[in-house]
């Protein structure tokens, strides 16, 4: 077994044993984690993997955080039911966007994926009999100690990480992974080997609008209060990028790790720089992006050294 496996596993088992050792306070911080790995994981399969700069992609975790939303307030639907119904319409919605955006490429498909992300915002915004509208929708509250439902969260949440990494394991090591890696190196040179490029990216950016829909879900009833203007974050979606960039979009682990990075030391900068906390974080990702292009986990993946820092900017040409 790889040692990456093996310190994957360890690292799991901490957070497993975690919510008995450490406050309710950094319980929310590590959910809150748990929710952006997943977003980001759950995306890097259209933009990592398959090389289509998905700005927008953000824009499935608003849909999941509404089909939880409105099912539990207006139909009075159990949580656990929601989540599959979540990630169906991610996956059917971005199954019937896929077919006209996807033949856009580079920054042209980006620019699309933000302009559908606002257009879905401004639909829910006005939806105002089904979605509550810019008033949002209160969801049911958890009834429990407060001990029981942060840990409640912090395991669904955990789980729905797990679960997304292991889709993407799943999809890097198959065929399909491979076709689309091929995508990503060169469409053309693809489509020439015979494979379907365009089933391929859709079926891609499908799965990958499930997977963020599911987290959606689990985020509005942790939160008990969604409206557009939280669930349809620009924010998120730089913050999603940021963490795949950080841990490195061509692998599974990579925007996992960018993501406990990003959040966990943005968690520490906030509370000790909370006036330049932005600043801050903004010049350490562009630090990151210029010295390490292919992200932490790629280029350390054997260990850390000075070294492969310098052989990584000769090869990126810096």
């Amino acid at each position: 077994m790889k040692k990456s496996v093996i310190l994957f596993f360890i690292f799991i088992a901490i957070l497993v044993i975690l919510p008995f050792l450490v406050s309710g306070y950094w319980l929310r911080v590590l959910t809150q984690t748990f929710m952006f790995a997943a977003i980001a994981t759950g995306s890097n399969i259209i933009i990592g993997f398959t090389g289509y700069p998905a700005f927008g992609n953000i824009a499935f975790f608003g849909i999941g955080a509404y089909v939880t939303g409105v099912l539990m307030t207006k139909y009075n639907f159990s949580f656990l039911l929601t989540l599959p119904l979540c990630a169906l319409s991610g996956f059917l919605i971005a199954t019937l966007l896929g077919l006209p955006l996807l033949r856009l490429k580079g920054h042209y498909f980006a620019i699309a994926t933000i302009g559908v992300m606002e257009a879905i915002k401004e639909i829910v915004d006005n939806m105002t009999e089904i979605t509550g509208g810019g008033m949002g929708l209160t969801l049911p509250i958890m009834e429990g100690e407060p001990a029981y439902i942060y840990k409640f969260f912090y395991y669904a949440i955990l789980l729905i990480m797990l679960l997304t990494i292991a889709v993407a394991f799943l999809i890097f090591r198959s065929k399909f992974g491979y076709a689309l890696r091929a995508i990503r190196i060169d469409e053309d040179a693809a489509s020439v080997m015979g494979i379907n490029t365009s089933l391929f990216k859709t079926i891609s950016w499908a799965i990958s609008g499930a997977l963020v829909g599911i987290a959606g879900g689990a985020y509005a009833y942790w939160l008990t209060y969604i409206d557009p203007s939280t669930v349809f974050e620009t924010s998120y979606s730089v913050k999603m990028f940021a963490m795949i960039l950080l841990g490195g979009g061509t692998t599974v682990l990579g925007p996992m790790i960018g993501a406990f990075i990003l959040e966990l030391v943005s968690e520490f900068v906030w509370s000790k720089f909370i006036e330049i906390h932005g600043m801050i974080l903004g010049m350490l990702i562009i630090l990151i992006v210029i010295f390490i292009p292919k992200g932490l986990f790629e280029t350390f993946k054997g260990g850390f050294s000075f070294r492969k820092i310098i052989i990584n900017l000769r090869e990126n040409k810096l």
